[in-house]
């Protein structure tokens, strides 16, 4: 896992649900198929309505044109980030988006699960809402040793909560990686 993550941010409102991150419509790919896995990375954040996207101007999209990765690999999200239903899909296309780390005010808990257990993203919380400080495209450095993300654009520091009891999980790349390398499974 790396310990620093730097990239662009692209920042979300509150209430952000599976299906605005992954639209159930897009369900159908195959997940062991490399060319229909691409597909939710192409799809991932599609149906963001406007005023959640933190775009005043209804520009730069999460992914644009026909591409399957997007040049943000940081969201920053508001409160009960990923509410809605129990898709496992939301936290992968992120990945699959290019996606790394996700910092939010709260998550619906199944997000954060699935987040955690698949090894798809770092979900990390803040105290502050960064929705609110932080604009879309600033550049941004994650430092995962100290829980600790830095605007770089901005020339600001924000302090992380820590990741916890996950943060082995998190750092063994999933629940099963963990497992393995604790002599579980």
């Amino acid at each position: 896992m790396e310990k620093i993550i730097t990239g662009k941010a692209y920042v979300l409102g509150d209430n952000i649900d599976t299906d605005q991150i992954i639209p159930a419509e897009h369900l159908v790919y195959s997940t062991s198929d490399p060319e229909e896995l691409k597909k939710y990375g192409h799809y991932a954040l599609s149906s963001v309505p406007v005023e959640k996207a933190g775009l005043p101007d209804g520009g730069h999209p999460f992914i644009s044109g026909d591409n399957y990765s997007s040049g943000f690999s940081i969201i920053i999200g508001g409160s009960n980030f990923g509410c809605g239903s129990s898709r496992e899909h939301a936290p992968l296309a992120l990945q699959v988006a290019g996606a790394k780390v996700v910092i939010a005010d709260s998550y619906a808990r199944i997000f954060y699960r699935n987040a955690v257990d698949g090894g798809f993203l770092i979900p990390y919380e803040s105290s502050e809402k960064l929705k609110d400080k932080i604009k879309t495209g600033n550049l941004l450095e994650v430092n995962i040793s100290e829980n600790l993300l830095v605007d770089l654009t901005e020339q600001k520091k924000y302090k992380l909560n820590p990741l916890g009891d996950v943060f082995e999980i998190v750092e063994a790349g999933g629940l099963f990686e963990f497992a393995r390398s604790k002599g579980m499974i």
